[in-house]
């Protein structure tokens, strides 16, 4: 069971699974981020089932949990937008928090209906971010003993799930495991996120905007390397365990829009290059300075390395949009325009 499997990680993963002959259950409530068109190769599968439900809503959560009766759950369904937990955050208190505690209690519920040896094989996923630790200076890694200080209504969101997560391992025996990743790229991802919405500003001739002075620094993981790590760790990960996952690719945001704008100068030339397009913008209120994740220990403990490299995930990524309007266009159209989320309330 994916939760979550219409959005931008959750798709990756169903086509993965799908893709490598596992029965997929995908439960997704199709909010504006969901896309089903990033399914569509798998769509047809006889292993492939999809559920629309609400994992606020019990009573479906419960029939899709009595109907599938699966021996893995990877929980992907969030809110994660920070801009716009801003401007909304009980949104993401009731999807982050309460869907999460809505799935971990009929998960509880079905694991004490099956056989010992299927109860055995169980894992609950719980897919969280770097965001939960805080802010890095310019130095240091988050590691398994950093202590969580999330600065975001939506990291405070993901945070309170992580510990529910904790507490139902330790309270109730599920066997469940934690993963924290670093910020994701790649093919399908909703055009509010940084990288398609610069590509997307750009061949609309728009200005390519930077929060602050673009000095804040993120880790970057490519979807795709993200979805086999939990492949991988929903198969071989141990019961209680908290596994972190990172590329080691760090960038400023600044130098991430320049990259953007030179492959973009590369493959769609226009008259004027696209970095001089950049311009700086008001900051976004409580903007962390730097993420980065120290992921040495998942990756001797499963095995388990990044194959993207940084520069040619962006490289391809750029190719992707301007070779897939057909998928973005019509979000861009009905959900989202690229306007400025994340201001606070009653600011212009």
């Amino acid at each position: 069971m994916i939760t979550g499997g219409a959005g931008f990680i959750g798709s990756a993963v169903v086509r993965l699974l799908v893709g490598a002959g596992h029965n997929v259950a995908n439960v997704d409530s199709l909010t504006y981020a969901s896309s089903l068109t990033s399914l569509e190769s798998v769509s047809g599968s006889p292993n492939y089932q999809l559920f629309e439900v609400d994992i606020c809503d019990r009573t479906a959560v419960r029939t899709v949990f009595e109907a599938f009766a699966p021996e893995r759950v990877i929980h992907l369904a969030a809110e994660t937008h920070v801009d716009r937990s801003i401007d909304d955050p009980a949104v993401f208190i009731d999807t982050n928090v309460l869907g999460t505690s809505v799935l971990l209690e009929e998960a509880t519920r079905l694991l004490r209906s099956l056989p010992s040896d299927r109860a055995e094989e169980f894992r609950f996923v719980h897919v969280s971010t770097d965001e939960v630790f805080g802010s890095l200076g310019d130095s240091g890694h988050f590691t398994l003993t950093t202590a969580y200080r999330p600065r975001s209504p939506y990291a405070a969101s993901k945070a309170a799930a992580d510990h529910l997560v904790r507490a139902w391992y330790h309270t109730f025996g599920l066997p469940t495991i934690i993963t924290n990743c670093t910020n994701n790229y790649g093919p399908y991802q909703f055009p509010e996120k940084l990288i398609p919405r610069m590509v997307i500003r750009a061949l609309r001739g728009e200005s390519l905007p930077v929060y602050g002075t673009g000095s804040n620094v993120r880790e970057w993981l490519h979807v795709d390397d993200h979805a086999k790590a939990l492949a991988l760790v929903s198969q071989e990960g141990k019961a209680g365990a908290t596994y972190l996952v990172g590329s080691g690719h760090e960038s400023s945001n600044l130098d991430l829009v320049r990259l953007i704008a030179h492959y973009l100068d590369e493959l769609a030339p226009a008259t004027v290059s696209f970095t001089e397009k950049i311009e700086f913008v008001e900051d976004r209120p409580g903007h962390d300075h730097r993420y980065s994740i120290d992921s040495s220990q998942f990756s001797k403990e499963l095995g388990w390395h990044p194959e993207a490299s940084f520069e040619s995930g962006i490289r391809n990524t750029v190719t992707w949009y301007l070779t897939n309007r057909a998928w973005w266009e019509p979000l861009v159209a009905a959900r989202y325009g690229g306007e400025r989320l994340g201001l606070q309330r009653g600011e212009a």
